[in-house]
């Protein structure tokens, strides 16, 4: 493959099949599409249709029956597999970390692998793990069983990235973990693709979670046959058939709040005090700040509780059990569906805006995420009464040529006759 500096490489995939001895039918039958370099690309369909398989023949972890595969406009069909698989990142459900191993081990593998000097190898380790937000210094010596579910998906996600691969495989890296711990790594994962510019293919059989991370979604069939192959917007406005309506499901207009990010949208400030504030100065930010509540950060600026009025009543000069815990939070890289969900669980009418490292930055309330929807909701209407306009003209101008039509047969005939 050739060198991109780090950026993403284009892939092109013409003609591919797998086939299984023994099986009437092949797994993947003569797929061809085109991903731009750069691009993230999910593919999407039922189980069994081949979506794993499709992606796995990518880096040859399966080997195609027939057709060609093409990164940065060079075959790769023909090459060494094990060296295409060390230029391409491979992340997978659960991880798949190698337990015996610590967190800095498995990070290092690869470029390990390729003969990188150690310094270099060092230098990696920890700008990748600042990279997908966790303590270098806290998690460089852990093994696998000492980290949280979305803990060890990070640290694969950074095992794929350690060399510096232009593409990306991930096959639903992000299913094994809780729905709040996979909304905040969809964010991540978005959040290090504006800085990586990688090429990321990217399987899941959650239509919801390709439309918050592809730039294009394909919808394959049974052997991964392509329904459809377009951006989440045109996939939910103009569904190609029943097949892919039935991945749309109902509710396409919340399905759109996946398309708009929470940096899209107006986020303000609000009353924070630290939990080290004393009792009195708390009480002072709450009736200055002029409203209900305030919100307590910890000693890092994180969010930790919402206090209201009656809450610093029952404290009695101890802030330990009062308050309500902040449930949920979202980064500028969630959707507005994220941030909906989040004040729905945290019922306060906002929910907090957070940074990197989880530190407070504003909020977004309720009334700008339904002012989003009523948005939203306005511009289909109105697309609609186009759409219908443009439809009703068709039409007229469709008559008026059949009536012409008309007229003239009727004329020819009439001058025919007078001669």
């Amino acid at each position: 493959m050739p060198e991109t500096g780090g950026h993403g490489a284009s892939i092109e995939l013409e003609s591919l099949t797998k086939r299984y001895p023994g099986v009437a039918q092949p797994a993947v039958d003569n797929v061809s599409m085109e991903i731009k370099a750069g691009e993230v690309v999910v593919l999407v369909g039922p189980s069994g249709c081949g979506k794993s398989t499709l992606l796995k023949m990518i880096n040859r972890l399966i080997e195609p029956t027939g057709g060609r595969i093409r990164m940065g406009g060079e075959d790769v069909t023909d090459i060494d597999p094990v060296g295409l698989r060390r230029k391409i990142g491979y992340a997978i459900q659960s991880a798949g970390l190698f337990p015996h191993m610590t967190v800095a081990q498995n990070i290092a593998l690869v470029p390990r692998m390729i003969g990188w000097p150690k310094s270099r190898i060092g230098a990696r380790t920890e700008e990748l793990l600042d990279l997908v937000g966790l303590d270098p210094g806290e998690f460089h010596g852990r093994y696998p069983r000492q980290l949280s579910g979305g803990q060890q998906q990070r640290v694969g996600v950074a095992r794929a990235l350690a060399a510096d691969p232009p593409v990306l495989l991930m096959d639903e890296p992000f299913g094994a973990v809780d729905p709040i711990t996979r909304d905040h790594l969809q964010d991540e994962l978005i959040r290090l693709q504006h800085e990586l510019h990688k090429t990321i293919v990217f399987v899941t059989h959650d239509f919801d979670e390709a439309i918050k991370i592809g730039d294009r979604i394909a919808v394959l069939r049974e052997r991964s046959h392509i329904a459809q192959f377009d951006t989440p917007e045109a996939i939910l406005a103009n569904p190609a058939d029943d097949f892919v309506s039935g991945f749309v499901g109902a509710g396409a207009a919340l399905k759109r709040l996946n398309l708009t990010r929470v940096r899209d949208v107006e986020i303000t400030d609000y009353p924070t005090v630290m939990i080290d504030d004393p009792l009195q100065q708390i009480v002072n930010r709450l009736r200055a700040g002029g409203t209900n509540e305030v919100l307590l950060l910890d000693r890092h600026g994180r969010p930790c509780k919402w206090l209201r009025r009656g809450d610093l009543m029952r404290a009695r000069g101890s802030l330990a059990r009062a308050g309500t815990p902040v449930h949920d939070t979202v980064t500028r890289d969630a959707t507005l569906r994220d941030a909906l969900e989040a004040v729905l669980t945290d019922n306060t009418g906002r929910v907090a805006v957070t940074g990197r490292n989880g530190e407070y930055t504003g909020v977004v309330d309720m009334e700008t995420l339904l002012n989003s929807v009523h948005g939203m909701l306005e511009a289909d209407r109105l697309d609609a009464l186009e759409n219908q306009h443009e439809l009703e003209e068709l039409r007229a101008a469709q008559t008026h040529v059949e009536q012409e039509g008309d007229r003239g047969v009727t004329g020819v005939g009439g001058f025919g006759g007078t001669r």
